[in-house]
């Protein structure tokens, strides 16, 4: 019997951004599953903080090159990846000139967001899949962190039902006390229609907030995890009465193993 095949979408990783709960949970989470036996590949976005000499990332040149198209702009997908020695795991990362050179992540240097931070994780989202198709690698399991990972359910669900390598992966998404200030761009419900995505599909982006964001990604995944032991109520709130499996918040020594149960009870 196969191992079973479990894809991390990550919006931060130590030791590649500082730590904080999230990055350093991305990081030991894959070696963790990884050692009890299941395959991983892990990704996060190639943000400009990054420093790629420190690193050592290097462009996979037969995974770079294809283009994908958000608001009618083709963008240049390339792709990186990097070691870490330790926990015998590769983290790939998601580049692209337009949405990932700036030196900040999410935010600027004066804590402003930046505009085009849905097309970024839009992109980012689809740059995932799109590669993880090129390797040739079905999941079994999509384990989502962060909410710049909040449209990789949908995309799952609805652009990629068909896909064989996606068809039956079980879409986990972590809600973390991570919650942005301002409204995405408006028109993310446009864009993202314009993919084919339907109108009935995309209620309640008209105002595309954190909760309205965090809300889809929850009524469009499997299951759902409290990763921080506080997050926003009404989210939490959303996601029991939702009869998903809900995985309740699990202290540091216990979360791994807690977490490989709940894959496998999907």
């Amino acid at each position: 019997m196969e191992n079973t095949k479990v894809l991390f979408i990550s919006q931060e990783i130590t030791p590649y951004l500082p730590e904080n709960e999230l990055s350093v949970m991305a990081r030991n989470l894959p070696q963790g599953i990884q050692e009890r036996g299941k395959e991983i590949r892990t990704f996060m976005p190639r943000f400009g903080s990054i420093n790629e000499r420190r690193n050592q990332l290097h462009e996979v040149i037969r995974l770079s090159g294809m283009n994908l198209i958000i608001d009618d702009t083709d963008h240049p997908l390339i792709i990186k990846v990097a070691s870490i020695p330790s926990a015998r795991m590769q983290v790939y990362f998601i580049d692209n000139e337009d949405y990932f050179q700036r030196k900040c992540t999410t935010v600027n240097e004066d804590g402003t967001e930046f505009a085009d931070n849905d097309e970024r994780a839009l992109f980012f989202a689809r740059g995932v899949l799109e590669t993880t198709k090129k390797l040739r690698w079905a999941p079994d399991v999509v384990h989502c962190q962060g909410w710049f990972t909040a449209l990789a359910p949908l995309l799952i669900k609805k652009t990629m039902n068909d896909d064989p390598f996606f068809a039956k992966a079980k879409v986990v998404y972590s809600l973390y006390n991570d919650a942005f200030e301002q409204t995405l761009d408006e028109n993310l419900a446009l864009k993202l229609k314009e993919m084919g995505i339907a109108d009935k599909d995309l209620k309640g982006l008209e105002k595309p907030d954190y909760v309205a964001l965090s809300k889809l990604a929850i009524s469009l995944s499997d299951g759902v995890i409290q990763s921080s032991a506080e997050v926003h109520p009404e989210l939490a709130a959303f996601a029991r009465e939702s009869g998903k499996p809900f995985l309740e918040f699990q202290k540091e020594e216990e979360y791994i193993d807690a977490y490989n149960a709940f894959y496998d009870s999907l």
